[in-house]
């Protein structure tokens, strides 16, 4: 475990969540996070991807816009991403989507050598597992590092949060607080340093 009392060094990860639907529960995952996440680890959610026009290649004459660009600026500064995601139609979000395929334009490409974390929540009996494994091929391409385990994928989410919102199972408490880990865990190796 992370112990911030002995100088670990500061975590600065920005996320994704991809639902926009009120009450998401990918959006109460998502607070699970922050509330779950150890003392030494800031998660800032990146917003505004979702009033990015559909990508055009013949767009890009015009070059990339300054939302995308400060976007990918703000995620090579950061030192992991998270994506917390629903599974629409066995995928990913078209909406996050479109937001991915527009940051992979900008040069140099953000998520090259970036540590990422993948989570998600769903109705479904096997959370967003489907999602998860295309979006794991998508960083292929773009050379992001994905944590592997624990594979985080809330399932049957309507009985897994309670009425504020927060996680009702241990055992998804643990998962969330052992990616966490594990992504600082990667962040330092990437950088070439040890978490404490």
């Amino acid at each position: 475990m992370i112990d911030p009392t002995r100088g670990a060094r500061h975590y600065d990860v920005v996320a994704f969540v991809g639902s926009l639907r009120s009450g998401s529960y990918n959006r109460m995952l998502f607070n699970n996070v922050r509330r779950l996440s150890p003392a030494n680890m800031a998660i800032s959610e990146l917003t505004g991807w979702d009033e990015w026009q559909t990508l055009d290649v013949d767009l890009l004459n015009d070059g990339i816009p300054d939302a995308v660009t400060a976007m990918a600026q703000r995620i090579a500064e950061s030192d992991a991403v998270l994506f917390v995601s629903p599974e629409y139609n066995y995928s990913i979000p078209g909406g996050l989507k479109n937001g991915i395929d527009w940051l992979s334009r900008v040069s140099p490409q953000p998520f090259t050598s970036k540590v990422v974390g993948i989570m998600g929540a769903s109705t479904g009996a096997i959370g967003t597992a489907r999602m998860q494994y295309h979006l794991r091929q998508v960083l292929v391409f773009l050379d992001g590092h994905p944590v592997n385990k624990p594979e985080v994928m809330v399932g049957r989410a309507a009985g897994e949060f309670d009425g504020e919102g927060r996680l009702v199972s241990e055992f998804y408490r643990t998962q969330v607080t052992e990616l966490l880990e594990n992504l600082a865990r990667q962040a330092d190796r990437f950088k070439g340093r040890v978490s404490p």
